[in-house]
């Protein structure tokens, strides 16, 4: 079991930057894939970024195009922490920010992950 507390949400202006985290306990967090999707109201939840095991201690880092060049994901398994470092807001990007762990195989897809955090509420006023 993975437990999964996102943190760092809140209210942007549209161009300033958040940075919202997601505190993991329970097993072993490392080797984990994980990833960040946002839901935004009357939408699906979409697939944001993740970070996923490519062996040893190597992690490979996939966005969606909406958040390329914008958003940085990245971990710290010392400290069972990812994180989504969001830069360039808009208002488009206002959602509730979710963390997910272990997508077994699919990583851009919601329903492959075993794992969910309760969500972060992000707001970017334009």
């Amino acid at each position: 079991q993975v437990q999964l507390v996102e943190s760092g949400g809140g209210l942007a202006q549209a161009g300033a930057s958040l940075r919202v985290s997601c505190a993991a306990s329970g097993r072993t967090f490392s080797r984990l894939d994980m990833g960040w999707f946002r839901q935004a109201p009357g939408k699906e939840r979409e697939f944001v970024a993740a970070l996923v095991w490519s062996g040893g201690s190597v992690y490979y880092a996939h966005y969606a195009d909406s958040v390329k060049g914008r958003f940085t994901i990245s971990r710290d398994d010392a400290k069972n922490t990812l994180y989504l470092q969001m830069n360039s807001l808009k208002p488009e990007d206002t959602a509730v920010y979710y963390c997910a762990a272990d997508s077994r195989g699919s990583f851009t897809v919601p329903n492959r992950y075993g794992y969910w955090g309760q969500g972060t509420q992000v707001t970017v006023s334009s």
